[in-house]
């Protein structure tokens, strides 16, 4: 089985996707920032207009599949998923098909 690095950028791009296709919106028009807490986990905030949402961890692998179907055409039910904070690439995703 191999395995594939989504990169930070890469997990900005899938919640700005699946935000825009959810609201009817370009995702030009979000904005995301990613975080990781030792007792919350990972989350990240997304900023359309002046609203701002909270997204928890099963949001953003919601969000990683939906890109890895729309954007890579793979099925996104068919792999792990697994979200890691690295010291130097920040918040990335481990896919493994």
């Amino acid at each position: 089985m191999e395995e594939i690095t989504i990169s930070e950028q890469d997990i900005v791009n899938a919640l700005c996707l699946h935000l825009a296709s959810k609201k009817g919106l370009s995702p030009n028009e979000i904005q995301i920032e990613l975080m990781f807490d030792d007792d919350y986990g990972f989350s990240a905030e997304a900023y359309i207009g002046e609203r701002k949402q909270i997204l928890i961890e099963a949001n953003i692998i919601e969000a990683i599949r939906f890109w890895i179907e729309t954007e890579k055409g793979a099925d996104p039910y068919a792999a792990s998923l697994r979200l890691e904070c690295d010291d130097e690439q920040g918040i990335v995703a481990y896919y493994q098909n």
